[in-house]
């Protein structure tokens, strides 16, 4: 059973609502802590290593799946191993949130190494929210990787967000499109304070014909916080690939955006582009005139931006 600690952060980061049906599966400080599956879709312990088997059926039709982690307890490390096998035709939206709680002087880390196997034709809808609270001194420190192998005609969305409370992150993507019309979208939403710091890393590698992606990255840095983005795309065939970075910076924080575009074919078509820069004036100008305060002002268009 769960704690009402871990009860509140699971509802921030689970993206379940009352009364979601899917299969789910919840890790509580390195345990199973709940397990359900539907006729479509198989959650499996790893009898290797830490982590879990996610087995959808082909041609499956808009099911839903939820494995968040959850860590309360005191410096804790966990590392865990999903892999993902979506069969041909399915359409599967996947939500695989994490949050810790530390109020200790000693780190708490979790380190998530995600691997999808996605069949021809499969949709998929990856969200993945990082959450940390707790007023110890010790960081609270999360990991993710995802690895995703996309066949002829699959298309996969990932959608990250990194809400506050997050002191240290490394996160790493790696996509290979090897089936002709693959397509692969990345949503990724970042706001950093105080010291924190936060890396992402990407790979993505278009080998089949007529196979595309789009990253659209969009972070605030507040405070001192240090944010660096390095999203690198090979074109090897005929492809389509286009990143974007816009960050806002604010305070005394440090951005680094590094997108790299590689293309070893004529007809691959790739482009890159970064902003970063503060708010503009006019923009809390215009608001302040409608009636609200500075602070509120700022904090509607870091809304809007991150929405």
């Amino acid at each position: 059973m769960l704690n009402e600690i871990q009860k509140q952060i699971l509802a921030v980061v689970s993206g379940m609502a009352e009364g979601a049906q899917g299969a789910v599966n919840i890790r509580a400080d390195g345990k199973k802590a709940y397990r359900s599956n539907t006729p479509n879709v198989r959650i499996e312990s790893k009898t290797d290593k830490e982590g879990i088997d996610i087995f959808v059926e082909p041609h499956t039709v808009a099911d839903h799946v939820y494995i968040p982690v959850v860590i309360t307890e005191e410096g804790f490390h966990d590392v865990v191993y999903n892999d993902f096998y979506i069969g041909e035709g399915a359409k599967v939206t996947i939500n695989a949130g994490c949050g810790i709680h530390n109020c200790s002087g000693c780190d708490s880390e979790h380190d998530g190494i995600h691997t999808f196997h996605i069949g021809k034709n499969a949709q998929v809808t990856y969200s993945e929210v990082h959450y940390g609270d707790g007023e110890g001194e010790g960081k609270r420190i999360l990991n993710p990787q995802t690895i995703l192998y996309l066949d002829e005609g699959a298309k996969v969305t990932l959608e990250t967000t990194q809400i506050r409370g997050v002191d240290d992150t490394k996160r790493y993507t790696k996509a290979v499109l090897s089936g002709p019309n693959a397509e692969f979208i990345v949503q990724e939403k970042l706001l950093t304070h105080d010291n924190q710091v936060a890396e992402s890393e990407m790979d993505i590698i278009l080998d089949g014909e007529n196979c595309r992606t789009r990253v659209i990255s969009r972070s605030v840095a507040q405070d001192q916080s240090t944010q660096i983005f390095y999203p690198r795309v090979v074109g090897n065939c005929a492809c389509f690939g286009h990143v974007q970075c816009d960050s806002i910076i604010m305070g005394k924080a440090k951005v680094r955006s590094i997108p790299e575009i590689s293309c070893n074919h004529v007809d691959a078509g790739l482009v890159h582009e970064a902003a970063i820069g503060k708010i503009a004036g006019d923009q809390i100008l215009k608001l302040q005139t409608l009636g609200l305060s500075y602070e509120e002002a700022e904090a509607k268009i870091l809304e809007g931006f991150l929405r």
